[in-house]
């Protein structure tokens, strides 16, 4: 259970770029939930990524040489769902399809594939940790940071941009 938990149900095993395989998949469930669902669905599938993140990836690594399999993405999907709370949330609120708002989940996405890849700063440092808990928070991190650089784009854009177009 933990290891189909861990792969996302098998999404971590598809090749090349795992990681970009999970965030995809959470990118188009997100997308899925906030149109044919409940937008909040999105910010509930963090919590629950996260918790069940943390009790899954232990498991998978005990024992394990290999400290950070590259099929294990259910950190990214945390991430990725973190990310994109931070336009999900205010599109929800003002009653807004996320299809019409359509960078509202492409940003959040690039931005966290950015993130995660380049490992500034605080993300750097969660992967330098190590550990079932290094998995998990890097990529915890690499979707705030996503999160909010989108909404400081699509500030720019309405605040700047916007009134600027015909």
């Amino acid at each position: 259970m933990e290891r189909m938990i861990a792969s996302f149900f098998g999404i971590g095993h598809l090749r090349p770029a795992p990681g970009t395989w999970g965030s995809a998949a959470a990118v188009a469930l997100g997308v899925a939930a906030h149109e044919w669902l409940s937008p909040w669905l999105v910010p509930a599938g963090v919590v629950l990524a996260v918790l069940l993140g943390f009790w899954a990836v232990p498991r998978v690594l005990e024992g394990s040489a290999d400290k950070d399999p590259s099929w294990i993405v259910i950190d990214e999907v945390a991430g990725q769902w973190l990310a994109m709370s931070f336009t999900v949330v205010p599109l929800a609120r003002h009653g807004v399809s996320i299809l019409d708002a359509w960078p509202g989940f492409v940003a959040p996405f690039l931005l966290f594939r950015l993130f995660d890849i380049w490992k500034p700063w605080l993300v750097g440092r969660a992967d330098r940790r190590g550990g079932a808990a290094g998995v998990m928070l890097d990529d915890l991190w690499a979707g705030l940071f996503a999160g909010l650089v989108s909404v400081m784009l699509a500030g720019l854009y309405h605040a700047v941009l916007e009134p600027m177009l015909p």
